[in-house]
């Protein structure tokens, strides 16, 4: 199919022009809504084009950047371009670009960052300011001018209909075929207007498959045909499986003793190689007509589908390895009936999470003996990636679960720790903690004995008895009349083992 086919509406025909040329449009300071969504769906040529721009721009006396707003993280080619010329003064909601981090925990870059879910609505109740640019990668344009999304829905509803001036970037190297997959839903409204959202199970279709914009808004149009970011995921370790082996374990129990149905609930699990291996458990064991809601789909639940064990799955994003890509590619028209991908105002909604029942599986940086935990900061300053959409799941979960090696930097670092350096996630939205020594079902547990339980299943054995001291001795300064027993703490010592790490690169004195 040539280019030309993808934009099939004539006023936008007239609009085709370059990269370089479409930069232009874009003011500095101007807030730029960007599709993308972990590596999935993001603009790639307007970006560079932007960052050359603001290259030549920053030589001189004025300096040139903008905010950068997306569904999640995305690229190189974007968020990696624009960081290095110090183009983006303030990015949100979330990244994973190393130069993005490096400079916001160098303090050059302002983060926001915040729940996905909330992010849609932030914009539209007028929370964050002006929208004034929206760059927006689509497969194709309709005669009609509906767009036809690409790999990765995200915000881009919101950014379209927000937006003071829409610039396309429509790409070829998008699979036609992706036409047809995806539910976009436009029935939100802004309270005191709002409505049950009417979907009952992960596989209904209450929306359209397309995307609506205004085309008098549209000032640009640029081609493309290039490929999304593909990242190969390294074979599960030990310890991925040891975890993995472990959370499967707890759904037998849980349909055993009937809190679960043998189907189990709509899952949902962040990306990485511990929620593969977790994945690749289920598609080995016993449970069959499984279900999928989530952000991102990974391989783990392309090959739950391929293999039949997981009829349907609802996502905002495809993040696949190279091969897994391939495999989808090879056959859109299998999946394209059991994969529904929406904007992640309703991938991510609280209260669709709630009424499904889904069972929700995060990783984590730490977790303290008391269940709080940090998803976000190294060593309580420093910013990892974000928190992402798993405060929307483990808020609203059936069963809120995170999950961790052990240890961390050849056991320098242990990850169960007496007061976590950051909180993310507090005791009260977590239920389960996973690390390959052992499950921790927090559930029904007043706080003393969620550390006992903690300490014995989940930290390691190095750590072991210097947690159970800490605990131990907490107690015992409560009962002395310095503090309470109800949660009890030294608060001198709460993060000596960060500030120990901090100075001497590891959390136990050493011998």
């Amino acid at each position: 199919m040539s280019i030309n086919s993808r934009i099939q509406h004539p006023l936008l025909r007239e609009k085709i022009m370059s990269a370089e040329a479409a930069a232009l449009l874009i003011q500095n300071g101007d807030h730029v809504g960007m599709s993308g969504f972990t590596g999935a769906g993001y603009p790639k040529l307007i970006p560079q084009a932007l960052a050359k721009r603001i290259e030549l721009a920053n030589q001189g006396e004025t300096k040139f950047s903008i905010g950068v707003w997306t569904g999640a993280s995305t690229a190189p080619e974007l968020d990696g371009a624009l960081a290095k010329v110090g183009g983006i003064n303030m990015r949100l909601p979330y990244q994973s670009d190393p130069t993005c981090r490096a400079r916001i925990n160098a303090g050059l870059m302002d983060y926001v960052d915040l729940h996905l879910s909330h992010v849609a609505q932030f914009v539209w109740f007028g929370f964050l300011g002006k929208l004034n640019v929206a760059v927006i990668e689509v497969a194709g344009v309709l005669p009609d001018g509906r767009l036809i999304p690409s790999s990765s829905v995200g915000n881009n509803k919101t950014w379209l209909d927000q937006a003071d001036k829409v610039i396309l970037e429509v790409n070829s190297h998008q699979s036609a075929a992706l036409e047809g997959m995806h539910d976009i839903y436009y029935g939100t409204e802004r309270p005191p207007h709002r409505k049950p959202i009417p979907m009952e199970h992960t596989g209904d279709r209450i929306g359209e498959p397309y995307l609506r914009v205004d085309l008098n808004k549209v000032v640009a149009v640029v081609e493309t045909d290039l490929p999304d970011r593909n990242t190969e995921f390294s074979a599960p370790d030990q310890n991925s499986e040891r975890i993995a082996g472990h959370i499967l374990e707890f759904f037998a129990q849980e349909v055993k003793m009937g809190r679960m149905p043998p189907t189990l609930l709509p899952l949902q699990s962040g990306v990485g190689n511990i929620a593969n291996a977790v994945l690749a458990g289920l598609n080995r064991g016993p449970f069959d007509q499984l279900t999928g809601f989530t952000e991102v789909l990974q391989d783990g639940m392309l090959e739950m589908i391929r293999s039949g064990k997981m009829t349907n799955a609802s996502a905002t994003a495809l993040s696949f390895s190279p091969s897994a890509n391939q495999e989808f590619l090879d056959n859109l028209d299998f999946y394209r009936d059991k994969i529904i991908l929406r904007p992640q105002e309703i991938s991510n909604h609280p209260e669709l999470i709630r009424r499904l029942g889904v069972i929700s599986m995060n990783a984590m940086l730490e977790a303290d003996i008391y269940g709080n935990v940090n998803s976000t900061h190294i060593m309580g300053t420093r910013i990892m990636n974000g928190i992402g959409g798993s405060g929307d799941f483990a808020r609203n979960a059936y069963v809120s679960m995170f999950m961790s090696p052990s240890t961390a930097k050849g056991g320098t670092i242990s990850c169960i720790v007496p007061m976590v350096s950051h909180v993310d996630h507090t005791e009260h939205d977590v239920q389960i903690i996973v690390t390959e020594q052992g499950l921790a079902d927090l559930r029904g547990l007043a706080p003393r004995h969620r550390a006992e339980l903690i300490i014995q299943r989940c930290a390691h054995p190095d750590y072991r008895p210097a947690l159970l001291d800490y605990f131990q001795r907490a107690q015992q300064s409560a009962q002395a009349g310095h503090g309470g027993m109800h949660t009890p703490h030294i608060l001198d010592e709460a993060l000596s083992w960060h500030s120990r790490y901090e100075r001497e690169g590891q959390m136990l004195p050493k011998a």
